[in-house]
């Protein structure tokens, strides 16, 4: 066995991503996992300069003045696909001329673990590249974790907030809700009206068939008021009884009454619960924040509770819109 192989055979044992160039820089013997890396193209033979672009010292441009660089450290990257970068040190063969060049993959390990599908066999058994990737994997898994855990903490959170601004009976929005959205659009400068509706004779339906028929008129009525209202429209439950409907950007008042119009003649409709028909009808009075020169939640409110008992003052089962005549009756 000669000399260089006995050098190559250890160098593959002591850093196994090395070369062993001759004195004119051609590749006498490549560590295993640097031929790993270019499993198709044999490197022994090959000029370093051929295969490798220097990228730092960028003085140096001659295989004479790589060789000459004893203890030098060297930036070059491969010159085909995938383009690796390597850190590199010349370490000088004084008897034959040659140098070795230990090299190694620095911050792009990651890259070259993913590329080449490198485990720890391809590094030395000292090199602490591998403990280094499995703190990165570590670290991913633990950030992963974090991200998950905060994804399902957020999840609860809206939920829980979905929750707090949800009447559990009808699944329509609570007071709470109502007051968080008209502030809102108070504050937005937003035009809308606001419809507040009472069923008239809810009590007597609960007084004589209980109060599973009154829970289930409240969810049919619950459940006209979606359907004849838009998707951006917002149904609240705010009493036993008693809903308020916001409309957004909607002050038109003959649209209104033709809403208005529809819930009061879908709501007188029997709904029959164990064959038993619960008779309710609707009263409503409406409101529009356009009639406020300074809209504040507590007077539009009020205004649509005053129109509300005027139609229960004419008769029930009818739509009024607030005014000044009915502001001056009262």
């Amino acid at each position: 066995m000669t000399h260089t192989q006995e050098l190559a055979d250890l160098l593959e044992t002591l850093c196994p991503i090395f070369l062993l160039v001759d004195r004119s820089g051609c590749i006498q013997q490549a560590g295993p996992t640097l031929q790993k890396l270019r499993p198709e193209l044999p490197l022994v033979g090959l000029g370093v300069l051929d295969v490798f672009e220097l990228i730092r010292p960028r003085t140096v441009t001659t295989l004479p003045a790589l060789m000459s660089m004893a203890g030098a450290k060297l930036h070059l990257r491969f010159r085909d696909e995938p383009r690796t970068t390597l850190k590199g040190l010349v370490a000088p063969l004084p008897e034959s001329g040659g140098a070795v060049i230990n090299l190694s993959f620095g911050i792009s390990i990651l890259d070259a673990v993913r590329d080449y599908a490198l485990t720890s066999a391809d590094f030395s058994g000292t090199d602490l590249a591998i403990e280094l990737l499995y703190l990165v994997e570590a670290k991913s898994a633990a950030m992963e974790a974090s991200r998950s855990l905060n994804l399902r903490l957020q999840g609860a959170m809206l939920a829980a907030e979905e929750q707090a601004y949800t009447d559990t009976l009808t699944g329509l929005k609570n007071r709470r809700a109502m007051d968080h959205l008209l502030g809102h659009l108070i504050l937005a400068n937003s035009t809308f009206a606001l419809m507040h509706l009472d069923l008239d004779f809810f009590k007597s339906v609960n007084d004589r068939l209980g109060h599973a028929a009154g829970d289930y008129v409240l969810q049919q009525a619950a459940r006209i008021m979606l359907e004849e209202t838009r998707g951006d429209d917002t149904v609240a439950r705010v009493g036993g009884d008693e809903f308020v409907i916001i409309f957004k950007n909607l002050t038109r008042v003959e649209t209104l009454e033709s809403i208005a119009g529809r819930l009061i003649a879908r709501l007188n409709e029997p709904m029959m619960f164990q064959d038993q028909p619960c008779c309710i009808s609707a009263s409503i009075g409406t409101a529009l924040s356009t009639q406020f020169k300074v809209p504040k939640a507590a007077d539009i409110l009020h205004a649509a509770d005053v129109a509300l008992y005027q139609a229960k003052r004419d008769g029930r089962s009818c739509h009024r819109l607030y005014s000044t005549l009915i502001k001056a009756q009262t």
